[in-house]
C-alpha cells in the first residue's frame, strides 16, 4: 500500500484531468519498472536469496491479474464495472493474505503487540498523515510536469507516462528494495514489488477505472501487456535456478528495461 500509494494518486490524478493514456501507462510502465529497474538494480547491488514458496504464491497470482486486465480491456474500454470487478478481486486477495497470516504462531503475535506501544500508534499515525499529504502534493506537481513535458516535446502522454511517471512513481519501491536489502531481509524486497504490482493492476486500475472509464489502446495488446508478461514470468525461472536472483541476472533485466525504454522512443508505432 505505502509503497504504490505514488501510482494510486498520479493514477487518478490523470483519469480525473482526462489523460486515460498517462493513468494506464503510469499503471503498466510502472509494473515494467519495478520487475527489471527496481529488481534488476538491486540484484546488481547484491544477489537477492528468495524463498521459491513465496514466489510461488505470488508469481502466478501477478500473472493471473494481468490476464484479468487483458481480457477486461480487450474491447478497448476498462469501464467502471470492470473496475468493480478488479476492485472486487483486489478484496478477495487482502482477505486472502489476512487470513493466512492470521496462522502466524500465537507467541509471535504477541510479541509484536508487545513491541507496539500507544506511542508507537500515535506517531505513526501522524507519520502516515503526514507523508500522505507530500505524496497528494507530490502526485500533482508530477502529473503537471509530465503533461507540460509531452506538450512541449510533443510525446504522447502514453509515452510519458509510461517512462518518465512510471519511473517517478516506482522510486519508493527502489528505496524498499535497496533498504531490505542492505539489512539481509531479500524477501521484504522482492515480496514488495510484487505484491505493489498486485496492488497496481488490480486496486489502482480498478479505483481509477470507476472514477473514469480509461481507454485502452490497440497498442497494449501488441506491446505493453506482452512485454510485462514476459517480464512478470520471466522471475521464475530466474528465482528457480538458484532461489535467487545473481548479478548477472539482475544486468539481465536492466538491459532489457533499457531495451524496452529505447524501443518507446525509437518505435513510436509500439504506443
Amino acid at each position: 500500500f505505502g509503497t504504490s500509494l505514488p501510482e494510486l494518486v498520479v493514477t487518478v490524478t490523470a483519469s480525473l484531468r482526462g489523460s486515460s493514456g498517462m493513468a494506464l501507462g503510469n499503471v503498466v510502465g510502472s509494473n515494467i519498472a519495478n520487475i527489471a529497474l527496481i529488481l534488476g538494480a538491486t540484484a546488481c547491488v547484491r544477489a537477492l536469496k528468495v524463498e521459491f514458496t513465496l514466489l510461488k504464491r505470488e508469481a502466478p497470482m501477478g500473472v493471473g491479474a494481468l490476464a484479468l486486465v487483458v481480457l477486461l480491456s480487450i474491447d478497448g474500454v476498462l469501464s467502471r464495472l470492470d473496475g468493480m470487478i478488479l476492485l472486487a478481486c483486489f478484496i478477495g486477495f487482502l482477505y486472502w493474505s489476512v487470513a493466512g497470516e492470521r496462522d502466524a504462531p500465537d507467541e509471535l503475535q504477541e510479541a509484536l503487540e508487545k513491541n507496539f506501544t500507544n506511542g508507537d500508534k500515535v506517531k505513526s499515525t501522524l507519520l502516515a498523515v503526514a507523508g500522505l499529504l507530500v505524496v497528494l502534493c507530490g502526485g500533482n506537481f508530477l502529473v503537471d510536469g509530465a503533461l507540460r513535458l509531452a506538450e512541449l516535446f510533443s510525446v504522447p502522454k502514453v509515452i510519458v507516462g509510461l517512462t518518465i511517471v512510471a519511473i517517478g512513481t516506482s522510486l519508493p519501491e527502489l528505496a524498499t528494495s535497496m533498504v531490505a536489502v542492505m539489512k539481509g531481509e531479500d524477501d521484504i524486497g522482492v515480496g514488495g514489488v510484487l505484491g505493489s504490482n498486485l496492488f497496481n493492476l488490480l486496486g489502482i486500475l480498478g479505483i481509477a477505472a470507476v472514477i473514469t472509464p480509461i481507454g485502452v489502446p490497440p497498442t497494449f495488446f501488441k506491446f505493453q501487456y506482452p512485454v510485462l508478461f514476459i517480464f512478470t514470468l520471466g522471475l521464475l525461472p530466474l528465482v528457480r535456478s538458484g532461489f535467487g536472483i545473481a548479478r548477472w541476472e539482475g544486468a539481465l533485466l536492466l538491459a532489457g528495461y533499457l531495451a524496452y525504454v529505447t524501443a518507446l522512443y525509437v518505435f513510436p508505432q509500439f504506443v
